[in-house]
């Protein structure tokens, strides 16, 4: 991902069955029934109980950062996602088993592409889908592809990077949430997307044009031209890049503000209510070049970026390890993976 300026581009949930929580929730239903009662005979002035209210906040699923985790650990393991290797095919074929054992229907959209350097590349989209004939839909979507070189670091630059924030963190969260979506199904369709040849752009310090930034994500631009599904609609879509790393800031990006305003909206005030603005912040960074541009633009489902995206450091931008050898499982946060799936899974719940 890279910065659009740079390029000079512009019972429901299967509840556990716990004597406490039904104790809850009657006794707060039997609060608000007196309440209404005394009100309805001038006797009090209590205000009744959001029932639902409650009952959303006691039943909702948890997000466990140590699943998140470990999805992101097995696909670093794997090696650098590289397009045209051994460890990308490998990893792309686990990534499908994984969304099947969760449940998923799969669809493997596969797309030869041509990268900046002329080289063909063999790409995946793997496509989970949850509960496939809903008409009201969500689509969440990360890219699990890794940089084929560490052209922002110092040393062994020609060599691919782990990837475990930018690339591994967004997948790992999305698996999680599919793990969730088996066992508490949703009441919507949820579609969850691999992007692959989101990471295979130009290097650093490469000569831009005004075309540069079609050299990125390169799996989301064919997928919008031509969707999993024939005429494929969602409400909106979140898309998560770099989303597992310690001190973590999610600004407001720049693209989702232009495309989707509305949505931003929707996804940071629940993340304040669940207690996340630490991370969650308001400042709108620059417009960025990233899955949720083609998604929105092209394929037509208003979508937000959750980018670490960092506005008070000097230079600005995605930390210092972006597109470096540090961007390895050392920098992984199960605080930060739990803040951000927790936001998502809730925002779906709810929808």
């Amino acid at each position: 991902m890279v910065r659009m300026e740079a390029l000079g581009h512009m019972n429901r949930f299967n509840i556990p069955c716990n004597v406490a929580a039904l104790s809850i929730l009657v006794a707060l239903f039997s609060l608000a029934s007196c309440s209404d009662k005394e009100g309805s005979k001038g006797k009090s002035s209590k205000k009744s109980v959001n029932i639902d209210a409650i009952a959303e906040q006691i039943i909702a699923p948890e997000f466990s950062s140590d699943s998140a985790y470990y999805f992101v650990e097995k696909q670093v393991a794997f090696g650098p996602r590289v397009p045209n290797s051994k460890e990308h095919d490998e990893c792309g074929i686990w990534l499908a088993n994984e969304l099947r054992r969760h449940g998923a229907e799969v669809i493997v959209q596969e797309v030869r592409s041509k990268a900046f350097d002329g080289k063909i590349l063999n790409l995946s989209n793997i496509v989970g889908q949850f509960n496939p004939n809903s008409k009201k839909r969500v689509m969440l979507y990360a890219h699990w592809d890794t940089r084929p070189f560490a052209d922002k670091d110092t040393v062994r630059s020609n060599e691919p990077i782990d990837g475990a924030n930018d690339g591994a963190s967004g997948v790992g969260v999305l698996l999680e949430i599919a793990r969730q979506l088996s066992i508490n199904p949703a009441d919507i369709g949820v579609d969850i997307i691999f992007f692959d040849g989101e990471d295979y752009g130009s290097p650093e310090g490469t000569p831009s044009t005004n075309t540069s930034y079609l050299d990125w994500c390169l799996g989301s631009q064919a997928w919008a031209k031509q969707p999993h599904r024939y005429g494929y609609r969602a409400r909106f879509g979140i898309l998560l890049d770099m989303v597992g790393a310690r001190g973590a800031a999610f600004n407001r990006e720049g693209t989702s503000m232009r495309y989707a305003p509305n949505v931003v909206r929707k996804v940071w005030s629940r993340a304040k209510e669940l207690g996340h603005d630490d991370l969650f912040r308001n400042r709108e960074t620059p417009s960025t070049v990233d899955d949720n541009l083609f998604v929105s633009e092209f394929g037509g489902v208003p979508s937000v970026n959750i980018v670490d995206y960092r506005m008070n450091v000097i230079p600005m931008g995605y930390g210092p390890f972006h597109h470096t050898h540090a961007d390895n499982m050392s920098v992984i946060d199960k605080e930060t993976l739990h803040a951000v799936g927790e936001t998502v899974l809730s925002v779906v719940y709810t929808e």
